[in-house]
């Protein structure tokens, strides 16, 4: 007769934390149309009934996988020196699929076209610099 032998799959405590994280507070967060979470480690330690395992805990929370994973970019962690404390506060940026923070254009492109009712009124940017360079050139002309 032959015993056969479930096995049941554990999950490591990393992986319990960056579960609960994803679950309670990135998944939450995206929901609500967020662009920032803030974690406190303590509060993750004693949601999982942790004990003396705070180190684990703030370990997972800055780990490269937590981060892809969620697609998310550490911003923060602040707290005493060591960074292994149920104070560290982690402070994440939510990101977009194609990395970018989501409902936040670029800075970069915020500025596009912030000048051009200036240069419209000055009859357009080639104008402008040819106006800017005659006027640049008529006081060295004038010293000479």
């Amino acid at each position: 007769m032959l015993i056969m032998q479930c096995m049941v799959r554990t999950s490591s405590l990393t992986d319990q934390v960056r579960d609960y994280a994803r679950r309670h507070y990135i998944e939450a967060a995206r929901r609500r149309g967020e662009s920032v979470v803030q974690i406190v480690a303590g509060d993750v330690h004693k949601a999982l009934k942790f004990s003396n395992r705070i180190a684990v805990v703030c370990n997972a929370l800055s780990s490269k996988s937590f981060l892809q994973e969620n697609k998310i970019a550490l911003e923060s962690r602040v707290g005493p020196p060591s960074l292994v404390s149920t104070t560290v506060r982690f402070t994440y940026r939510l990101l977009r699929e194609n990395g970018g923070a989501p409902g936040s254009p670029s800075p970069f492109l915020g500025l596009r076209g912030i000048a051009k009712q200036v240069f419209q009124s000055l009859g357009g940017g080639e104008a402008f610099i040819h106006a800017e360079r005659e006027q640049f050139d008529k006081p060295a002309r004038g010293r000479q």
